[in-house]
């Protein structure tokens, strides 16, 4: 059987072009599909574990019964990228900024402009009894025995268990900065018979 040429008709004269070229093309352009879609995967998978697959170990028992001591929690560092932190967030942040100490686990009680005063066992924010709080009379206010202003960039952090947490009324803590947040706790893994799921 003759072999297929294709011709294309130049000045007057025929010419031979073979199809081999158009093949070759063919097969760039899908080596170049294919490491396109494997470039593609690589960096959504490394997106997806720097933003929202890095982990720590919750410290203590100020957490608990929602985080036990040991724990491991995801931290969501993209979601603050595009919002501000909110009021019952479970936040995950270094005290102080100091790189090297372990990282800490508490739920965002005042925010950037508020006044927070804890007296007489209840938490006061603006001056209004806070009905959000978790039941219970906080027996040590500590420095927020007096009334705390927040700065623009301040959050006032404390552990859901209240007698037993170093948290921003502890002068070691004080109140925590945007700039100090790693991210937000957003998701548990099992641990013993507390069961994984989403932190609340």
């Amino acid at each position: 059987m003759p072999r297929k040429i294709a011709h294309d008709y130049r000045g007057g004269t025929l010419h031979a072009r073979p199809q081999k070229k158009r093949m070759d093309m063919k097969v760039f352009y899908d080596i170049l599909t294919w490491l396109f879609g494997i470039f593609a995967a690589v960096f959504v998978a490394v997106a997806l574990i720097y933003f929202i697959g890095i982990k720590t170990s919750v410290v203590g028992s100020s957490m608990e019964p929602g985080l036990m001591n040991g724990q491991e929690v995801l931290i969501n560092r993209v979601v603050y990228q595009f919002s501000s932190p909110k009021r019952g967030d479970v936040i995950v942040f270094h005290p102080n900024g100091n790189q090297n100490t372990h990282f800490y686990v508490k739920r965002i009680i005042g925010l950037p402009g508020e006044t927070i005063q804890i007296r007489q066992g209840s938490i006061y924010i603006n001056g209004e009894t806070y009905t959000g709080a978790i039941p219970g009379e906080i027996k040590d206010p500590g420095i927020a025995a007096d009334e705390i202003l927040l700065g623009e960039e301040d959050y006032f952090v404390l552990g859901d268990r209240r007698d037993n947490s170093e948290d921003s009324r502890s002068a070691d803590i004080g109140n925590v900065t945007r700039g100090m947040i790693e991210g937000k706790a957003w998701y548990k893994l099992r641990y013993g018979k507390n069961k994984m799921g989403w932190v609340k």
